[in-house]
């Protein structure tokens, strides 16, 4: 992988070259070429000699994948040839980005070190195997326009995965799924412009889960989804991209930076405890979902629908994040307290340890000292008038 994943520090698009200086004879064991490679490899201590590029270890364990592609050695502990050396120096990591991304489209999404597994091995198996991004007709299924294949999807009831048929059609504006593989209406119709997409594979307990979400009167709906093909996965996760990326472009002409609005991950999930509006209710353990400004809850992480939502607005709009608890109040059973105030309530949450206080304090102060936009004052308005 030759931008993220990679250490912060590393310049992922440097081309590497090699110095003319000599090299100073072998000491510890350690070759003298391994030592002129170390020099010019930054952070990663591992390269794929067939492809001339230098790799974190996380990935060279993804390369290892492709090997009759991508060989990988270790720049300190493998031995090097003179020959393995200069191909290194005559390629790089620059070079081999100008010749495998000529063509990624623009909402195709780029993994950095914190995705999981799945996306970071389709994004280097696309790039090397595939050539994907050499040649433009093998991103049909993903930049068609229309995708048309049956998940596994849980049963929002009993939890049991059951195979259904989808169709992501732009001309319609809509994800749609079927309960049965000859229906004529679709079970669920999710438009695009509510449509948003995130791998959960340790949530949903499988490789290769993603959640799927969107508004239904205004109201957070949840569907999991998953394919035994890794690829086939990431191509419905790029194909939901695309076709919001085309949406927005009509939607908002002339608008930039669009791709972040393609699809989000959650900026923070776990359990906290919560009480209800009249603080006298006992606390009880919920699952909270971070969601841009709209933190939602509910009694399992797996849940179709959330038991409620609540709005973070930022501190121009009165809302405010404190820590702990009001003095009176009473039934918590975690000690770590944290109370958000509101234009119209104030809610109350205990953590079970001091670090993830810490740490939903950190999430909702972020959205606090951010300005709305002017989109987000109708979010405001539809949480307003819910019943």
């Amino acid at each position: 992988l030759l931008f993220p994943p990679f250490p912060h520090n590393y310049q992922t698009d440097r081309r590497t070259t090699l110095p003319s200086l000599p090299t100073p004879a072998p000491t510890g064991g350690q070759s003298r070429n391994s030592r002129r490679l170390a020099r010019h490899s930054d952070d990663p201590e591992w390269a794929s000699y067939t492809l001339g590029v230098f790799v974190c270890q996380s990935c060279s364990g993804l390369h290892r994948n492709i090997s009759q592609i991508s060989k990988v050695k270790s720049v300190l502990l493998d031995p090097w040839s003179d020959a393995e050396v200069e191909f290194m120096a005559s390629n790089g990591n620059n070079a081999a980005k100008a010749k495998y991304e000529q063509k990624v489209p623009v909402f195709y999404y780029r993994p950095t070190h914190t995705d999981c597994q799945l996306l970071r091995e389709q994004w280097i198996r696309a790039k090397y195997e595939r050539k994907e991004f050499v040649c433009v007709e093998r991103q049909e299924p993903y930049s068609a326009g229309y995708r048309e294949g049956f998940l596994w999807k849980r049963g929002r009831d009993n939890g049991q995965f059951l195979s259904r048929k989808c169709i992501l059609s732009e001309r319609d504006g809509a994800l749609k799924y079927y309960n049965k593989h000859d229906a004529r209406e679709p079970k669920a119709l999710m438009k695009i412009h509510t449509l948003n997409a995130s791998f959960q594979p340790g949530k949903i307990g499988q490789p290769h889960g993603l959640q799927v979400t969107y508004l239904k009167d205004n109201s957070t709906r949840n569907i999991f989804v998953y394919h035994k093909d890794g690829k086939e996965m990431v191509d419905w996760f790029n194909a939901i991209r695309a076709a919001r990326f085309h949406y927005l472009q009509v939607a908002f002409p002339g608008a930039r930076h669009l791709v972040p609005k393609l699809t989000r991950n959650y900026i923070k999930e776990g359990y906290m405890e919560k009480t209800g509006p009249k603080h006298t209710e006992g606390f009880k353990k919920r699952w909270f979902t971070m969601d841009d400004r709209r933190l939602m809850y509910f009694k399992d992480p797996l849940d179709a629908y959330a038991r409620g939502e609540v709005f973070i607005g930022s501190k121009e709009n009165s809302y405010i994040v404190l820590p702990g608890l009001p003095p009176s109040t009473q039934g918590y059973h975690w000690q770590f307290g944290i109370t958000i105030v509101t234009p119209d309530r104030k809610f109350l949450f205990t953590c079970e340890t001091e670090e993830e206080q810490q740490d939903w304090m950190a999430a909702f102060q972020g959205l606090v000292n951010r300005p709305m936009l002017p989109q987000e004052y109708a979010v405001e308005a539809h949480f307003k008038h819910k019943p």
